[in-house]
């Protein structure tokens, strides 16, 4: 495990790396999750595996410190996870990175040109989306105050209704991280990000389920440069779901096919 200093307090932002050759790919999580247990599988096949890989751990999350003094906007992760990657000495990376991941992986991408080289988005959130009481996921945790979720039982309903999966890593999460980093993902950037993904020039993939049927916005995505791949036989998480198909469609993306 390795790790780098990204606050001015000293927080700490961690990953595991895999040694191989350059330019790096940089594995990059969803909310309440964790790389290493998100990626581990599919970042050793030997279709993807040979390659200088950090399965990094955004803060407040995981591996990494969980500091409730950070504000865990998009923009803070972005920048936080730069000064992660500039520490590691990274620059020009092959960016994999899953829902939330992906949102802050644009944003890094938008704000710093220089670390990143490529994309991979994994059923990433693209626009900003309705707080909603009741839903696992972002929109269900942002429906609450953070005060309601850190010490008004929030936190524990949420515990109750993500499922024994999820909340394996869910729970690695500082209580302020988790809803801040859900707050934000809700509220989104400025611009949004897929605004900031049709600007970008470098090569974009955006992997979603096939049984979500086609993604918002498609066309101008496409015509904007943006590959748009289906993947077979998964949900949300698809490294997770199916990897081999994962595996195959990363690949090709990686590859520029």
């Amino acid at each position: 495990m390795r790790s780098a200093a990204v606050t001015p307090e000293g927080d700490h932002i961690r990953w595991v790396e895999l040694p191989g050759q350059e330019p790096p790919r940089v594995y990059v999580h969803g909310l309440g999750a964790t790389s290493p247990a998100y990626f581990t599988e599919v970042a050793v096949d030997p279709r993807l595996a040979g390659r200088r890989s950090l399965l990094i751990d955004l803060l407040g999350h995981g591996l990494s410190d969980r500091p409730a003094t950070f504000d865990y906007t998009l923009e803070s992760h972005a920048d936080a996870l730069a000064t992660a990657l500039e520490e590691a000495g990274v620059s020009g990376a092959e960016v994999i990175a899953h829902s939330m991941g992906g949102s802050v992986a644009i944003v890094l991408a938008a704000r710093h040109p220089r670390l990143v080289s490529r994309l991979v988005l994994i059923d990433a959130n693209l626009d900003p989306i309705p707080r909603a009481p009741g839903s696992s996921g972002s929109s269900g945790i942002a429906f609450y105050s953070e005060e309601e979720f850190v010490n008004g039982g929030g936190w524990e309903e949420v515990r109750d209704r993500v499922g024994a999966h999820w909340w394996s890593t869910m729970r690695l999460a500082g209580r302020e991280a988790l809803h801040r980093s859900a707050f934000h993902l809700t509220r989104g950037s400025v611009p949004t990000m897929r605004e900031m993904l049709l600007e970008l020039k470098i090569p974009r993939t955006f992997l979603l389920p096939e049984d979500d049927g086609p993604l918002p916005g498609v066309d101008a995505l496409v015509e904007a440069g943006v590959s748009v791949v289906a993947v077979p036989d998964c949900g949300h998480n698809i490294m997770l779901d199916n990897p081999e198909a994962f595996v195959t469609a990363t690949a090709a993306a990686l590859e520029g096919r």
